[in-house]
Formats: C-alpha cells, sequence, structure tokens
C-alpha cells in the first residue's frame, strides 16, 4: 500500500500538506482539517479495494485517485477510483487496457451505451486507444464482424497521387498510429490475416467514402428505372422486401475506377471497388451464419471454391411493390397471345392452342370477344354482336394491341408493354402465368425440383419475361438455340429467327401455370425449388463520375440494375473516425450517415489541433451543435488532467489555453476598439 521505499505514501502526504499521517506498524492514523481526513481515509479505502483485485498501485494511479476524490467544490465524484482503476477492456499479451481517469471511464461507458460517440479533447487523453480496445472487445466477443479505421489525410489535402511509393507507402504516415495501437491489443501475426479477410479495414476517410456507382446506374423506383446520379434526399427507392424506402442521402464521388459484377444468371451492374455487398458462402450457409458484407474489391480473385461460385447475393425477399396501373385488357389474357396470339393486324386477331382450357380461359377473361374455334387448334376473336353493333368497329382486341403498338408484331417482334411490366405484382404474376401457359411449361428431372421453361424468338420479350420473373423475386437463366439446324418439328419451312430458350426458378408460394396439366406436373415434381443468385464475374470497366446513396431501409439494401440487391451503409461494423477536426462538415455529414444495423460509431478529436485549409469550416466543431441533444448521440470531454502521457503534455495543454484564452480577450477588445474608431471615422 505504501509503496517501494514509501513512494506511495509521500505522493499522499505532498496532497495533503496541512494533514498530518502517520504510520506505525498496520496501523495509518492521519490528523488535521475534518473535510481532508475524510478525503485521506477514503483515499486508503479505495487503494486497498483496488490491491485485494491484485492490481498493483502506481504513483500515477494515487495521484488520479486524489482528483477523482476530491473536485474543487470539496464534492465526491459519483464514480470512486477502485470503479475506475479495475475496470478491464481488454488484456493482451499480459497487459491489461483500462480507463485512468475519471473521464476516461465515462467515455468508455458511454460507447458501452450509445451508438454514436464523440470523444473530444486534447492529445494524449487515450481517446482513441481506449475507442480502438473498444473495438477490438466488440470484435473478440462478436458483438460485430468488422472493424474500420479512419483519419481524413489533411496534410496532403487528400490529394495522395503525388507521393512515392504504392497506396499503402501513401497512406501510411497518417494511419501509423492506428496500426501502432492494433499491435498492442492484437497479435501480430493475426492482423494482416484480418485485414485480407476485410475483417479490418484502415482506410483515410478519403477512400473510405467511395463506395459508389455510376451516376447513370439504374436503380429501381416505384415509378420506374432511374439513373442514380438523378435521385435526391426524399426520393422513393425499392428495398429488399419490395417496398418503398426513402433515400437519406446522396453523395457526389467523383471519377472512380469502376468494375462490372455480373452474376452467373446474366445479370450485372457498375460499381466501385469500395462498394459494398451483402453475401454468403456455402459454408456460412451451412453453419447457418449471418450473411457477411464485403466490398467489390475484396471478392476480386476470390470467387470460386472447388471450382463452384463463393459468393451467393440475396434476392428479393418479396414481389416489389410498384402501384397499381389500370389497364385496358386483363394481364393473363395479354400473356396468352403474347404467346399463342396472331397479333399481325392483316386478319382478325387470333389464338391457337392445343389446349381448349386456355382458350376458354382467354374467352372469359375478354369482355365482349368471343373465342370461336376455327380448325384444329385454331380459333378466332371475334366482337360479340351488341345492340347498334356496326361491322365497321373495331374488334376490342385489335383496340388494345394498337394502343400498346402491338399491332402489327410478329413472333420475333412482341414485348410485354411498360403499362403490364410496371404495375402491381399480381398484374406481373398473371402476364407470366400467360406466357408461361402458352409457350412455356414445367421440365422435370430425375431426383431434382422441376424447373419452368420459356421460349421465343423475340429478344425484347425474352427480357421482358426475365425482368417479370426477377421483380417477382426469381431468377431467370437464358440461352440461345440458333436457327440453322435446328430440329423442325411440326413447324412448316425453316426456322428464321434464333430461339431463346428461358430457364426460370420462383420463389415458393408463387403459382407458375394456370393451365391444369402443367400446373399439376410442376407440383408433382416438388415445385421449383430456390432460386440463387451467384457473383461469376468481377472485371475492370473503366473510369466513370459516380455517387452514393443511402437509405432508410432497415436491412440498408436497395434494388440496382436487373434486380441486383446492393447497399452503401456499414452493418455488424465497430466503426472509428479519428482526427476528426480534420474532416469538413460535408464529410461529418457523409460519415455518419454510414451508420449501418447493429454497428457502432466513435468519432474522436482535438477542436483546438485544426488543420484544414483557411476559411474551411471543421465538421467537429459543427456537429455538436446539429447533434447536441439527439438521442442514442453522446458527447464525452476529456481535458488536461486525462492526459496519461508524460505530466509535462498536460502541463502544456494548459499552457496553451490559458494563451488562447488572453490572446482570444485582447482580440475581442481589439475588435470593439476598432469599431469605434471606425464609426468616428464615418466609416
Amino acid at each position: 500500500m505504501l509503496g517501494s521505499g514509501d513512494a506511495l505514501l509521500r505522493v499522499i502526504e505532498k496532497a495533503f500538506p496541512a494533514t498530518d499521517i502517520h504510520v506505525r506498524g498496520n496501523e495509518i492514523s492521519a490528523v488535521g482539517d475534518a473535510t481532508e481526513v475524510a478525503v485521506v481515509q477514503r483515499l486508503f479505502d479505495e487503494m486497498m479495494l483496488v490491491l485485494r483485485t491484485g492490481q498493483p498501485m502506481t504513483e500515477d494511479a494515487v495521484e488520479r485517485s486524489i482528483a477523482m476524490l476530491r473536485k474543487e467544490d470539496g464534492e465526491t465524484a459519483d464514480e470512486t477510483p477502485s470503479e475506475v482503476l479495475t475496470q478491464n477492456i481488454l488484456s493482451s499479451r499480459g497487459r491489461t487496457i483500462r480507463p485512468k481517469t475519471l473521464n476516461q471511464k465515462r467515455y468508455v461507458d458511454a460507447i458501452d451505451k450509445h451508438t454514436i460517440v464523440f470523444g473530444i479533447g486534447p492529445a494524449g487523453t487515450g481517446k482513441t486507444y481506449l475507442a480502438m480496445a473498444k473495438a477490438v472487445q466488440a470484435l473478440q466477443s462478436k458483438q460485430v464482424t468488422r472493424i474500420i479505421l479512419t483519419r481524413p489525410a489533411v496534410e496532403a489535402g487528400e490529394r495522395l497521387g503525388f507521393l512515392p511509393g504504392t497506396l499503402y507507402e501513401k497512406i501510411d504516415p497518417y494511419l501509423r498510429p492506428l496500426y501502432d495501437a492494433l499491435h498492442d491489443m492484437l497479435d501480430p501475426d493475426s492482423i494482416p490475416k484480418l485485414m485480407a479477410s476485410g475483417t479490418i479495414e484502415v482506410a483515410p476517410l478519403a477512400y473510405m467514402r467511395g463506395r459508389a456507382q455510376p451516376v447513370f446506374t439504374n436503380v429501381l423506383t416505384p415509378d420506374g428505372w432511374r439513373p442514380i446520379g438523378d435521385l435526391q434526399v426524399g426520393d422513393l427507392v425499392i428495398g429488399s422486401n419490395g417496398e418503398p424506402t426513402p433515400v437519406l442521402g446522396v453523395y457526389p464521388q467523383g471519377e472512380k475506377d469502376i468494375y462490372r459484377l455480373s452474376a452467373q444468371d446474366g445479370s450485372w451492374t457498375l460499381c466501385c471497388g469500395e462498394h459494398l455487398w451483402t453475401v454468403r458462402t456455402a459454408a456460412d450457409k451451412r453453419r447457418n451464419k449471418p450473411w457477411r458484407v464485403l466490398e467489390t474489391r475484396e471478392m476480386i480473385g476470390n470467387l470460386r471454391a472447388a471450382h463452384a461460385p463463393r459468393y451467393e447475393l440475396p434476392l428479393l425477399t418479396a414481389p416489389v411493390a410498384l402501384p397499381e396501373r389500370v389497364v385496358p385488357m386483363d394481364p393473363y389474357a395479354l400473356g396468352l397471345l403474347l404467346g399463342d396470339g396472331c397479333l399481325t393486324g392483316s386478319t382478325t386477331p387470333s389464338f391457337s392452342s392445343g389446349d381448349p382450357e386456355l382458350a376458354e380461359a382467354l374467352e372469359a377473361a375478354l369482355p365482349g370477344v368471343s373465342v370461336q374455334w376455327k380448325k384444329g387448334p385454331d380459333y378466332v376473336l371475334n366482337r360479340v354482336a351488341s345492340p347498334g353493333y356496326r361491322v365497321t368497329t373495331e374488334n376490342p382486341v385489335t383496340r388494345v394491341l394498337r394502343q400498346f403498338d402491338l399491332l402489327g408484331t410478329r413472333s420475333h417482334s412482341k414485348f410485354v408493354p411498360d403499362d403490364y411490366l410496371l404495375n402491381s405484382a399480381d398484374v406481373r404474376l398473371a402476364v407470366l402465368q400467360g406466357l408461361l401457359d402458352s409457350d412455356g411449361g414445367p421440365v422435370t428431372q430425375r431426383d431434382r425440383t422441376c424447373r419452368i421453361q420459356y421460349s421465343t424468338t423475340s429478344i425484347i420479350l425474352r427480357d421482358d419475361v426475365i425482368a417479370l420473373v426477377q421483380s417477382l423475386g426469381g431468377v431467370a437463366y437464358t440461352r440461345r438455340r440458333e436457327a440453322d439446324g435446328r430440329p423442325q418439328g411440326n413447324a412448316l419451312g425453316k426456322h428464321r429467327y434464333d430461339a431463346h430458350v428461358v430457364d426460370i426458378r420462383l420463389p415458393e408460394g408463387l403459382e407458375p401455370f394456370r393451365l391444369a396439366r402443367k400446373r399439376d406436373t410442376y407440383h408433382a415434381a416438388g415445385g421449383g425449388g430456390r432460386p440463387m443468385r451467384f457473383i461469376d464475374s468481377i472485371e475492370p470497366a473503366g473510369r466513370e463520375e459516380t455517387v452514393c446513396i443511402q437509405v432508410a431501409a432497415e436491412d440498408s439494401l436497395y434494388v440496382t440494375q436487373d434486380y441486383l440487391l446492393t447497399h452503401n451503409t456499414l452493418n455488424d461494423a465497430f466503426i472509428i473516425l479519428d482526427e476528426a477536426q480534420n474532416t469538413n462538415p460535408e464529410q461529418m455529414k457523409m460519415f455518419l450517415t454510414r451508420l449501418g444495423f447493429d454497428s457502432k460509431i466513435v468519432i474522436t478529436g482535438d477542436i483546438t489541433q485544426v488543420d484544414l485549409p483557411g476559411g474551411t469550416k471543421s465538421g467537429l466543431r459543427q456537429v455538436r451543435d446539429i447533434l447536441d441533444g439527439v438521442p442514442d448521440v453522446h458527447f464525452s470531454t476529456l481535458t488536461s488532467q486525462d492526459v496519461v502521457r508524460h505530466k509535462l503534455v498536460g502541463r502544456i495543454v494548459d499552457a496553451y489555453e490559458k494563451y488562447d484564452s488572453r490572446n482570444d480577450s485582447g482580440r475581442d477588445h481589439r475588435d470593439h476598439d476598432g469599431g469605434r474608431r471606425e464609426r468616428r471615422n464615418g466609416k
């Protein structure tokens, strides 16, 4: 308790000069002012509590304990020194990391209790080091799946290209303190592996922010597809549950290197190397692990596992919920006509099918139209005579076909009108059912689930069918059968156009067929199985102007081109922004809005050491006025009394604060006098 050579006792005697402290054997007596003696008594009690935990007491710990017990106003703090000095955060290689001051303990406790914590104070107060320790603790206890450490590299104006060496050699001087802290807390041999796997990411803020797509990349909205560069805050986009979700932030990213990410089903989109993807591997699925979030660049060169695709992409959990549009023809009837209808316009619209059930369904779906059998599989769609009927009255089917520019189309030029493609899920499914009942069917495979196959000679109709399937949460693989050499079957003459075969898998619960014989075959084979989509390739695609968005969806996902699901925010991550005083307000807003679900953000900085160019506001100085009082956001302030480096550092900090305070008051006085002189001179 007294320390080697009574060193600790001398520290106590120096702190309480008016109190006589005597040690006789195992007894300690203190004589003096009652208030001071009470503090001395509490000090020895707290020292005993710390020593009983097996932790040593040092001169520094005694001085800090005295500071905690004795405030300027004579009141005692809520937290006791023993609580502060015995709060272990992390142990590594025989070394324990714990707070050393009262404010440090409150800072650490705030990180536990709040999602976003600002640690503001002078250098040497342990802001970053304690945040790093909490991040490693959260990773080891599996509260998060990754750690992201970042700093603004303002000393080089965030333009690192002119510096010699590789990217990591360029950014190393700015990130070295973060690397050093990591090596104190983790096995040095494990750090490269954790960084290679993306579990730990260390990057300057300029690189961390660029999770973006080219400005012309399509994003699905309730009104259809829109370029991501046209979106604004408040606009609605479609999330992974098929429902609209608002855009919370839009952040231009400038020109960046772009990659083309393609899936096995032929879908693809463009994004930058830092863009985020939710994926899982076969091992993740087998072990019932959650989906992981990886950057595009992390997956390059690692897309195969034993020749099988490694990364599975998520699909829509429900059909896209687009607003219902009023349409002039039943969607199932339109699907049948696009499949087996003759829409040339040179004759009365007709329908050809060997299933009388379809002809009956078509007639039931077309009011005012009679489907009359002609011969063989052929039927004619005549207008039903009614009072006032004239021969010149247009056939209702012809009128609708003309309205949608379908009149005159042939098998190789048919398409699904946008009013049906961008309609409610029920309408889209009905169109698809009509197409599959006419030109599609179930394909059974021994000991396997049944797949759905559709065939058409129209490239546009092929793409429309794929879009219908994807919008309902399914997948569609396509292949081409060339006309030359293709077996003729019952067709007359040679095939003139290549056939496009689409293999389809729909989610469970969606019925692909209404035709009884096809529906029964499909269900007898066990249905279509689970649709899956895997990443097939990631290839460079030049440089483009880019932008990124943040959405309010719970999983942060939104629907981009070809109904691929992607996102930009960081879920299940512990994110630390160091030296935050060197961010501008736009950077601070960008960083804060990267927050994903089950994540935590700690922002540290010293507002007295801003290195930003003249005239640029510090985002850290401004953010307190903006977020003060916002629930789950906490501001922790540390002072020179919390400096845990050499004692001289704290004295230097105090000296600078006094100097700045004197200069600020003198400047205010001069400004006041200058204003009076100007008014006297009529200025």
